[in-house]
This record gives C-alpha cells, sequence and structure tokens, in this order.
C-alpha cells in the first residue's frame, strides 16, 4: 500500500455482485469487510460470524472468498487496526478449510494441485460412468441405496466449481505472504501466534518462512507462542530441524514440550533419522493423558484440541512404538465423551487396524488382547456420543458395526 492508501482502498472497485458466496450474490461482502474495521469487538464479532457463514460456509470455499482475501490480509498487516490474530486465523481457514483435514502431516499441496488438475479436466460423462460402476459394486442393498443418494446428489459443475474455487483461495492467501511473514515479530503475542498458524500451511514458501519461524522460536518467551511457532516449523521443515527442535524437549513449560514432541513426531514420520526417541513418546503420552495448558494466546492447531492433535501425532510413532501409542490413545479415548472422542477414536482405529480397507477389523475372537481393549472402550463410550453420526462414520470406515447396541454385542458385553 501507499501511503494514501487503507486496507479497504479497491473494495468499490470489485464486481461482488457478480460473485458468489454460499448464499447467493456477494454483495453483502464489501459491508462485512468495513465492519471489521469497527472499534466495536461485539460487532466485529458479529461480522466474522457472518464471513464464516458465507465465504467460508461449513469449510466450503467460493469465488467470492478469493476477492476477499487482499482486504483481510492488509486488515491484519494494519497496526492501528484491532482484531487483528482473528484476521489471521480467517485467512487460514479461508486457504485451507478445516486444518485436521491436514494433520498430522501439514499440507500436501502438490497433490492438491494434481488431483485438482486431473478433476478439472475430467469429461462429465466419465464421471458419471465411474459413478454408476461405483454404484453397481456396492456389497449388499444398504450400501447400494447409500451410493445411490451419492449419485443423485453429485453435481459435477458444482464440484468444478468448489474445486476451482479451494486452490484459488489458498493461492490468494499465499500472494499476501510476503506482506504478513513480518507479523512474527508484531508487539501483539495474539497476532505473532495467529501469523505463525498462517505460515505452517504453505510449503512451496517454506525456505522464505523457515528463517523467521526460527528466528521467533529463538526469541519468543510466551510459551504459547512459541509452542506454535515449533509445531508450524515441524510442519515445513525436514529433517536439518531435529536437533534444534530437540532441544526444547527439556524445556520448563509443557506446552513447548508437547509442540516439540508433536514437531519430532511429524519429522520422525517422512523419515528423518533420530527424530522419534523415547523421550518424545513420553512427552505425547503424558499430553494425551493430561493435554498441557495453553494460555492466551493459546495454540491454534487442530482447533485447540491438543489432545485430539496429539493423538493423530501418536499415529506417526506407530511404526517404532506400536503398542504403547496404542494404549495411550485407547486410555484417552475412555475418559472422553461427545466430539472429543471423534479424532481419538479415529487414531485408535488407525493405531490398531491401519488403514480402513475392504477387510475391517475381523471377528472379535480374533482379535489380541489390545484390539479387544479398544473395541470394548468404543462400545463403552455413552449413549450421548453414540448419538453422532461422525462417530458411527469413523468405526464403519473399519467395517464395525455402526450402533452402540451392535457393537456391544460384536464385542460380547451384556445390553443395556
Amino acid at each position: 500500500m501507499t501511503h494514501t492508501d487503507t486496507p479497504l482502498t479497491g473494495l468499490d472497485a470489485v464486481d461482488w455482485p457478480a460473485l458468489t458466496h454460499a448464499y447467493g450474490p456477494a454483495d453483502d461482502v464489501p459491508g462485512h469487510l468495513r465492519a471489521l474495521c469497527s472499534p466495536d469487538p461485539e460487532e466485529r464479532g458479529k461480522t466474522l460470524d457472518e464471513l464464516y457463514g458465507t465465504i467460508f460456509h461449513q469449510g466450503s470455499r467460493y469465488p467470492a472468498t478469493a476477492a476477499a482475501v487482499p482486504f483481510l490480509a492488509r486488515m491484519a498487516a494494519d497496526t492501528s487496526l484491532p482484531g487483528r490474530a482473528a484476521h489471521l486465523e480467517l485467512l487460514a481457514a479461508l486457504a485451507i478449510g478445516y486444518d485436521e483435514a491436514h494433520l498430522p502431516g501439514g499440507v500436501d499441496v502438490a497433490a492438491w494441485r494434481q488431483e485438482a488438475e486431473e478433476f478439472l479436466a475430467q469429461d462429465p460423462r466419465e464421471v458419471r460412468a465411474e459413478l454408476d460402476a461405483w454404484v453397481e459394486a456396492a456389497a449388499d442393498d444398504a450400501e447400494r441405496r447409500r451410493r445411490d443418494f451419492h449419485r443423485t446428489m453429485f453435481d459435477h459443475e458444482q464440484q468444478r466449481e468448489a474445486v476451482a474455487a479451494e486452490l484459488g483461495a489458498y493461492d490468494a492467501v499465499r500472494r499476501e505472504l510476503p506482506a504478513l511473514r513480518g507479523l512474527l515479530g508484531d508487539d501483539e503475542p495474539a497476532v505473532r501466534a495467529a501469523a505463525a498458524y498462517l505460515l505452517a500451511w504453505f510449503p512451496e514458501e517454506a525456505g522464505r518462512t523457515l528463517p523467521d519461524l526460527l528466528r521467533l522460536i529463538d526469541e519468543e518467551r510466551e510459551p504459547a507462542v512459541l509452542a506454535g511457532a515449533l509445531v508450524a516449523a515441524g510442519l515445513l521443515g525436514g529433517g536439518e530441524l531435529v536437533d534444534r527442535l530437540r532441544a526444547f524437549l527439556t524445556a520448563g513449560q509443557p506446552v513447548v514440550r508437547w509442540a516439540a514432541a508433536t514437531a519430532l513426531a511429524r519429522l520422525g514420520g517422512g523419515g528423518a533419522a533420530g527424530a522419534v526417541s523415547t523421550e518424545v513418546l513420553a512427552e505425547l503420552v503424558a499430553a494425551q493423558a493430561e493435554p498441557p495448558p495453553a494460555d492466551f494466546p493459546g495454540v491454534l492447531f487442530h482447533e485447540g484440541d491438543l489432545r485430539g492433535y496429539t493423538a493423530a501425532s501418536l499415529v506417526l510413532l506407530a511404526g517404532r512404538f506400536p503398542d504403547e501409542a496404542l494404549d495411550a490413545v485407547t486410555h484417552a479415548l475412555a475418559a472422553a465423551s461427545g466430539p472429543a472422542c471423534f479424532p481419538l477414536a479415529r487414531a485408535a482405529l488407525r493405531l490398531a487396524f491401519g488403514e480402513p480397507g475392504p477387510d475391517g477389523a475381523g471377528p472379535f475372537a480374533e482379535l489380541d488382547e489390545r484390539r479387544r481393549h479398544l473395541v470394548r472402550t468404543l462400545a463403552g463410550l455413552d449413549a450421548a456420543t453414540w448419538q453422532w453420526v461422525n462417530l458411527w462414520e469413523i468405526v464403519g470406515a473399519w467395517h464395525l458395526p455402526t450402533s452402540r447396541a451392535a457393537l456391544r454385542a460384536y464385542a460380547g458385553l451384556p445390553e443395556e
């Protein structure tokens, strides 16, 4: 920006009515962006909710999403404006959707770009033929009905627009990173934390981002900000960071030790020699039992659910510590309820049975005791937790019964 520009310069030059979001023409977006500059925190909060509901509706992005990005980025960089950390968090959401889909490995942007390119090049008739074949290949009538519903609801043109909009939003945020990297040195801890979180999702920029993150790691005194920077560096870096990050396993603050272990688990999962040690395992097992407190500004990864993130990280240790990792996640699952169970159940099933496949878990009688204990733990979750479709889908991916009563019967537990 020049000295005469403002974060909203050029806002009225965008043809917003010609762009769309979740509810149609995006002519309301300029008003929302203006309201985000308000000194009134209540107005800003309501406006953020509106934007999350329109240009990021349930994780979807739209043609209007990328158009809003430059204005949000300029707001985040303008130190005269309030609420800048929230703007950075929104930018991260617009770029990648819900971050759980990219953890614990980070954004595989090369695969994302290739998949998008292949999908956009597909002939709609070929897509329809593949869907028809998929429906016909269903194992039974119930599965066939489920697949037929998906085929009926699938709109190829709408999906093409969604694929283009998602990648378009990601690249729009990426173009703003040169101006946002400097926020790692911002006076506000919440802004530094949000900047580290945002930068973690752009591996194509790692060569420029990692040096800044490492400087922040060397200088930061706020534990939660330091923890976020460690996780971000672990998501972007490689084996060259192992020795540098390992030193933080002995930090005085539990959240910093957790972050170092999380970063090293990811680096070890990528094949870095010596990254996964008994010290890494010990920190993750301890955090799985009792996640470390992360005071303001907090750790933003996995929406602040450190136990869920830890479970996903323990999956990366399965090659070296399979039994210890499964025991830790199963123990945490037994003490959880509601949506907090979802990442734990997914991680535990992955540790127990590998990736979902056609064979599933198999007969209960053929399972070893650790796997039986996991199934009994799942079947013992309270009825309120079993009301969530999310849990049905998770256990169903491993071909386990998708109701509490049926899973209890499978495990030989008494009816309730």
